[in-house]
């Protein structure tokens, strides 16, 4: 049974359109079940699937002459002079798979669907060869909606724009419990489908190996594996945190230029996200430090033991940064709003949330010409106007 996922309208949407289709993300986000869901929606009539981890799929997809692969899809009963959709999973692991793609694209009628672990690899080399006949869509660990549906619990759908839900305490405590699994473990699909707690952590730490085992060492060929696994652990125990590339190349032992480097990686393959700051002045934001989030709490949680404050503040980034652009806003004397939501609306994150910390965030707000306020909160032992559960973040 297909479970639905947010992103899902805007990928049925283009499958009308000529250009190729490509999803990417961290594995095992989803990918290849939208794959094959978008399939099942297509009224294309010839369709055909490709995965690439089967070596008989990847020798055909490296044909040095590509017209073989015409032949070989005829041989499949594909007539190449009519409309066909093909689905390629894992194209990372055939090097030359853009210019096949885009060869094919350019001379058949052909809807290409293709997912793909990291957008470092398709960055780099889908950019020139696919100029204007791709879109790339950003495939995340589930929000918490998704996760309550993914645990059949209903709720109210949220639009594409955040809006604030009022407090209920019936709905704090209908969803806490579903809450809390997700600031604990994060939302890898069949992490959230389990219902045993060993067997989360087993698959999260399964997820995490694989990380660092084939995409890291595949899309940066790093011979020192044990370096990249120093640094992550350090990320992980900085969340919320201003990076600081000096500190982190003193504490691992590993040059700045290869700190630089791993994080951009890790950025990129979509482990981390760093958050600029907002400021009045565009020269600020610029040479401003970045602050730092892992894109999922599980992940996060087994690189490092991660205090309670880390691991909710992590999650609410998880949250809010399907609504558009976040940054942070600092001020020299330390004093800081958590989030800005597309430079209009601030957040600061608090597990016990007072009116003070309301108080106290509109007033750095209006420094940013932003109006509107709230505190969230994971504990609401006291709500308040402006004050928000992160269970209500869907």
């Amino acid at each position: 049974m297909f479970l639905p996922r947010y992103i899902i309208p805007e990928l049925t949407a283009h499958l009308a359109q000529k250009q190729v289709t490509v999803l990417t993300g961290m594995r095992r986000t989803g990918k290849t079940t939208l794959l094959k869901r978008l399939m099942e929606l297509s009224d294309i009539r010839q369709k055909i699937f490709f995965d690439l981890e089967r070596i008989d799929n990847r020798e055909l997809f490296s044909e040095k002459n590509y017209e073989a692969i015409v032949y070989a899809l005829t041989q499949r009963g594909i007539n190449m002079l009519e409309k066909v959709l093909i689905g390629i999973d894992e194209i990372q692991l055939v090097p030359n798979l853009p210019s096949v793609v885009k060869y094919l694209y350019d001379l058949y009628d052909i809807k290409f669907i293709l997912t793909g672990s990291s957008s470092y690899y398709l960055k780099n080399k889908f950019e020139e060869s696919m100029a204007g006949r791709k879109k790339i869509f950003e495939v995340y660990p589930l929000k918490f909606g998704e996760l309550l549906t993914f645990r059949n619990v209903e709720y109210v759908q949220p639009g594409t724009e955040f809006k604030a839900a009022p407090f209920s305490k019936s709905e704090y405590e209908r969803l806490k419990y579903h809450y809390e699994n997700y600031i604990q473990y994060g939302g890898f699909p069949e992490v959230v489908l389990s219902d045993d707690v060993q067997q989360k952590r087993d698959l999260i730490a399964d997820i995490f190996s694989s990380y660092m085992n084939h995409d890291i060492a595949a899309l940066a060929d790093f011979k020192k594996s044990d370096e990249a696994y120093k640094l992550v652990k350090l990320l992980a125990g900085r969340i919320g945190a201003k990076l600081d590339v000096s500190k982190l190349s003193s504490l691992s032992g590993i040059s700045r230029y290869a700190v630089e480097n791993y994080l951009t990686l890790f950025e990129q393959s979509y482990l981390i996200k760093t958050l600029p700051v907002t400021s009045k002045s565009p020269d600020r934001e610029l040479v401003k430090a970045r602050k730092l989030y892992f894109l999922d709490n599980g992940m996060a949680s087994f690189a490092a033991d991660l205090g309670s404050g880390a691991k909710f503040e992590n999650a609410v980034f998880n949250q809010l940064h399907h609504y558009g652009s976040l940054f942070y806003y600092a001020l020299k004397t330390g004093n800081e709003i958590d989030f800005v939501l597309d430079k209009k609306t601030a957040f600061e994150v608090k597990e016990t949330a007072a009116e003070t910390d309301l108080k106290n965030t509109m007033m750095l707000a209006q420094n940013i010409d932003v109006d509107e306020c709230f505190v969230i909160g994971r504990h609401p032992n006291n709500a308040f106007e402006g004050f928000l559960w992160g269970g209500n973040i869907l």
